[in-house]
């Protein structure tokens, strides 16, 4: 992967004035890291989001504030508005290149599972990244697990089914459980499952039921 370059500006707007940089198409954003003291600056909205869709959390990218020389920096997940889903704060981590880290590495599944192309089971996923350390220069965008390997619905992969890149460590129980899969549900159960009441009705029962039994207190009341 080239490099990827995110050009910040020193921004002294700070609390709740914020909002008038969002205006702006500008981003707020932390600087933190190995021998560096917190400092706020601004990027570019577009260019934020579409290198934080390249690099994700864990590629480094060459941080270029005004003028200065560029450094490394990693990316830790953003902070994003609930409606539009669009960036609104980011905090980026300075690196050491000498230094190791950690961080999360995303896990991408390759390959198929005879026990869902053919068995017709259910893929569970349970979990979709792992923590790792290493120097920064030997981090990889994500980590590939072979699902080719799970062929019946008692076959699962563990932490330690992983091919770990070199160089980099998982720091993760090896025993714990990444994916597997499930027997898909028979007619009974899926049956069984539409008559059941949901949630909804069932506190709608409840609350029926607690309604009438306070009715009795309430006509004695009235008779006194």
């Amino acid at each position: 992967m080239e490099n990827l370059t995110l050009v910040a500006h020193p921004r002294t707007i700070l609390g709740k004035k914020v909002k008038k940089i969002r205006e702006n198409g500008k981003i707020p954003i932390i600087l933190y890291g190995h021998g560096i003291e917190s400092q706020p600056l601004t990027v570019d909205k577009i260019q934020l989001s579409q290198l934080f869709k390249q690099a994700g959390i864990s590629t480094l990218v060459d941080l270029k504030i005004d003028e200065q020389k560029a450094f490394k920096i990693l990316f830790h997940e953003p902070q994003r508005d609930p409606c539009t889903n669009s960036i609104t704060h980011a905090d980026l981590y300075k690196v050491k290149m000498t230094e190791k880290i950690r961080t999360e590495i995303p896990l991408e599944f390759v390959g198929e599972s005879l026990a869902v192309t053919e068995l017709e089971g259910n893929l569970i996923i349970i979990k979709d990244s792992v923590e790792v350390e290493c120097l920064p220069d030997a981090l990889v965008p994500n980590i590939s697990v072979d699902l080719s390997k799970i062929k019946t619905f008692d076959d699962v992969l563990h932490i330690s089914d992983i091919q770990t890149p070199e160089k980099i460590e998982i720091l993760d129980d090896p025993e714990e459980t990444i994916v597997s899969v499930s027997a898909p549900r028979t007619e009974e159960e899926l049956e069984e499952e539409l008559a059941a009441p949901t949630a909804e009705e069932e506190q709608a029962a409840i609350d029926q039921v607690a309604g009438t039994e306070e009715e009795p207190a309430e006509e004695v009341k009235e008779e006194k």
